[in-house]
Parts: structure tokens; sequence; C-alpha cells
């Protein structure tokens, strides 16, 4: 008899009026708004601007969307190419199927391109970052709780997950995932309540590393500790998921990635502290770059100002005869 279990929820969407909210998405948008504020927090304190953050995350998630729904169509084909492939379910996100490493690539590219337009450094800006990605990754994995889906392998731990085969959740017929039947009141491993716990760990690692050696790692090395430390945690989770995926050598993709891109992060922090400059140094270039556009929106500003027309009143004269030339300040007699 099971004593205690991780209960999943009888709900994954709600009517709002018309409108289908699904929970996943608000738990991406949730994500989405942590992420923003702890960066808007770290990125002041080296010398940028909220606007500047809005406007490299109007770019950068966009981006990071298209992406991680493209891994996730790319590592997946069958589900919407061929015979029993639906193409429009491509365009489904809420339906599930988000890649994180096609998030990350996407919406780093996008960021990227658009601190380079604007001059800010990037280094700097993906160490501000990247606390704030962990705390989103952990808050997005409660989407998955909400849909039943990406769960582990049966389990008789005390915090295993119980699903809830009604409603509309998508793992409420996909017990096991392989075709067979799962005896009732079967237990999963919560994979997302691992992984959840994982990345807020890691946030606070980050956090905590960066304010012991800040003057002595180089800028963008706690983005690369940050790549570090998620995909060693993912590569064990990954070990326990038993939704579908391709599989290479006995592994499965995603933690072929992980071990691949963990070591891409472990070398590219030893050629960061020989290549890179300090945080302090580019924050000085930050805070010049900060300087120069409010000086460019002062300048701005002052052009439109000068711009619009005056607000001048005009005395008509009495005189109906006066016509138009009339319309002119009479001269006091």
């Amino acid at each position: 008899m099971t004593l205690a279990y991780i209960p999943s929820p009888t709900i994954s969407q709600f009517q709002l009026g018309p409108f289908t909210i699904h929970i996943y998405a608000l738990t991406m948008l949730l994500g989405i708004v942590a992420c923003v504020w702890i960066l808007t927090v770290r990125w002041k304190k080296l010398g940028g601007t909220f606007d500047q953050i809005l406007d490299t995350t109007l770019v950068a998630v966009p981006s990071g969307i298209v992406g991680a729904r493209l891994y996730h169509v790319v590592t997946t084909p069958e589900k919407f190419f061929g015979a029993n492939g639906d193409f429009w379910e491509i365009f489904r996100i809420w339906h599930g199927g988000l890649g994180i490493w096609g998030a990350i690539l996407f919406g780093a590219l996008g960021a990227w391109a658009w601190c380079r337009h604007r001059h800010y450094p990037m280094a700097l800006m993906a160490d501000a970052i990247a606390p704030g990605l962990l705390v989103a990754q952990a808050i997005g994995r409660l989407g998955n709780w909400f849909n039943q889906e990406l769960y582990g392998k049966p389990t008789t731990l005390p915090w295993g997950l119980k699903l809830n085969m009604t409603g509309s959740a998508i793992g409420n017929a996909e017990s096991c995932y392989d075709g067979s039947t799962c005896p009732t009141g079967t237990l999963f491993h919560p994979t997302f309540l691992y992984e959840m716990i994982w990345n807020l760990i890691g946030a606070a690692l980050i956090v905590w590393i960066g304010r012991k050696t800040v003057n002595k790692l180089k800028a963008g090395s706690l983005f690369a500790l940050y790549v570090m430390w998620y995909t060693l945690g993912r590569s064990w989770i990954e070990m326990l998921r038993i939704d579908f995926s391709h599989e290479i050598l006995g592994l499965r993709v995603n933690e072929w990635v992980s071990i691949i891109v963990f070591i891409l992060a472990a070398v590219a922090f030893i050629v960061i502290q020989r290549l890179c400059p300090f945080t302090d140094v580019l924050s000085e270039k930050l805070r010049a770059v900060t300087e120069l556009e409010r000086r460019q929106l002062a300048e701005e500003n002052a052009k439109k100002d000068r711009r619009e027309p005056r607000n001048e009143k005009v005395q008509f004269s009495d005189d109906p005869d006066a016509g138009m030339d009339g319309a002119h300040d009479k001269k006091p007699e």
C-alpha cells in the first residue's frame, strides 16, 4: 500500500471567456518574467539599464522559442512528417515539445546579435543571465507536472509521482510510454521535480561563486559554469526518463547532447580564463555605452521639443470689416 506520493494536477488548462489558457504556457511566461527580473537586477549593478534588458529580451525570447521548437522537431521528426506525422502540429507548442538546447542556442544567438548591434558586452550579459536561466527552467518544469509528461521510471519511493488518468493532460494515457500497461497505482520518478531542485541549487551556487570570485574569474565564466551545471544534472536525470527518445549507442539523444555540451563548456571555461577580460573592465565599457545612450536620448528629446510648434494665442479684432488683417493684436489706445 502506498502511504505517500506526489499527486498529479487534475487540470492542465482552463477557460477564460472564449480563450483556452494552458498552464504550461503560463509557467513559461512566469519563468521568463523571473529571468528578466533577475537579469535586470544584476545588469543594473554592472552599469546597464532596464531598457537595455527589455530590448534584448524582445529579440532573445522569440528566437529562443523558435529554436526550442525546431530542436524538438529535428529530434522527433516522425511526429510531424511522414505517414503518421502531422505537419501543423509543429505550430501547436501548447501541446508540449520545446527543447532547452534549441532555446539556449537560438536565444543566445539573438541576444548576441542585439548586443553586438548596441555595443553591449555579451560576456557580461551571459554572466548576468546565468542564474536567471536556471530559475526560469525550474519554473518551466512545473508545466511538465501539469501536463503529466516527461516523468521517469516506476519507483516505490515515497515521493513518487502518481498520475491522474482523467482529464486532458498529455500524460493521462501514457503511463509507461512503451505501449505496455503499468499496474494501477504505479508511481513514477518525478524527474520534473529533480530538475527543479537541481536548477535552483545551481542558481544559488552561481550567485555565490560570482560574489566570491568577482576579481578572479574572467567575464563569461559564470555562464560556462551554468552550462556545465545544467548538463551535469540533465545527464543523470535523462537516464531516469522513459518518454520516447531516439537512442544512439544505447544512450538517449539528450544524454549525448548533455555530455558533448558539458565538454564544450569546460573547454570554454578554460579558454575564457586566458583570453577574456575581467568583469570590471567590461563593466566600465557598459557604463560608458549607457551614458552615451542617455546623452543621445536627451539630444533627441531636445530636438523633438524644438520641432514642436508653439501654442501662441491670437487676438482677433472686434471690427467685422477688418478681415484677416484684424487677426493681429490690437494696439492699446
